[in-house]
């Protein structure tokens, strides 16, 4: 278990961050969503052990990690721009860390992972030569081979298209639930959040503003910062693909069927009003 106590963070006379408290279960997948510049990606940083914390705890598994350095903590990061080596094939790539700790994965089990990212055919492509669905893979490889404690993902879907990010999306809950791997991830998305995500961190002007299930979440907003940053931006989605998909239907239904149809109802609706 994951836990963080009164966490602050302090750039000079700035706060970033203020009295962050939260446990996350192992195996489970965590979002931390919230507009830029509200802290999400600096609590990432502090959980990985990139930045120092100004005060507070961060305990996982019993042990207290607020001042162990990066290298000792166990938990590894994909980056967003992936930080892949392009001198290097897609297999040089995965197994890189391996130079250094070379009993972290046995052969058959970096096999395996390949296998089940979907690399095998792409192991011998430069990385220039990958789309960048294969270089997020190959990323994300890279970093299991390793066996982190924890593994942090900042904004992993955000340079992919629409197809290739459900996919991408589902291989990281494949991930997941087959390694028990606690798995937190930084984005600005709402939609990704709450399609991932066992739950959600919402952060708000560095401070939790909810922090939930995204059932809950969509139905018990916990303020009218939720209702308008997470909530609307899903409705507007929805109306426009109704819309769309109205619009092109053979026969178009009514006037009043479409708004109808686009209206929001039940708890949405409420959540939203």
């Amino acid at each position: 278990m994951l836990q963080l106590q009164n966490i602050c963070k302090n750039f000079g006379d700035r706060e970033i961050l203020s009295d962050i408290s939260l446990s996350i279960e192992k195996g489970e997948i965590v979002s931390i969503l919230g507009p830029s510049g509200c802290g999400k990606t600096t609590l990432l940083n502090l959980i990985l052990g990139l930045t120092d914390i100004s005060s507070g705890k961060i305990i996982y598994d019993g042990e207290d990690l607020s001042h162990v350095p990066m290298e000792k903590r166990g938990f590894n990061i994909v980056f967003q721009d992936f930080a892949l080596f392009p001198n290097l094939n897609a297999y040089e790539n995965i197994v890189y860390g391996l130079r250094n700790r070379p009993n972290a994965s046995t052969k058959e089990e970096v096999e395996e992972l390949i296998d089940l990212l979907g690399l095998r055919k792409h192991l011998a492509q430069r990385i220039g030569e990958l789309s960048g669905g294969q270089k997020q893979r190959v990323a994300i490889a890279r970093t299991l081979v390793m066996k982190p404690r924890i593994l942090l993902l900042d904004e992993p879907l955000s340079a992919l298209d629409g197809i290739i990010k459900e996919s991408i999306k589902e291989r990281i809950r494949g991930i997941a639930r087959q390694f028990q791997l606690t798995t937190l991830i930084v984005t600005h998305d709402p939609e990704e959040a709450l399609t991932l995500s066992d739950r959600v961190l919402i952060i708000n002007n560095g401070r939790i503003a909810q922090f939930a299930d995204p059932q809950t979440i969509i139905r018990e907003p916990a303020d009218d910062f939720i209702r308008q940053f997470i909530l609307s931006q899903l409705m507007v989605k929805r109306t426009n693909i109704l819309k769309l998909f109205s619009d092109s239907l053979p026969h178009a239904q009514s006037t009043q069927e479409q708004k109808a149809s686009a209206a929001p109802s039940g708890a949405f609706a409420q959540a939203v009003a």
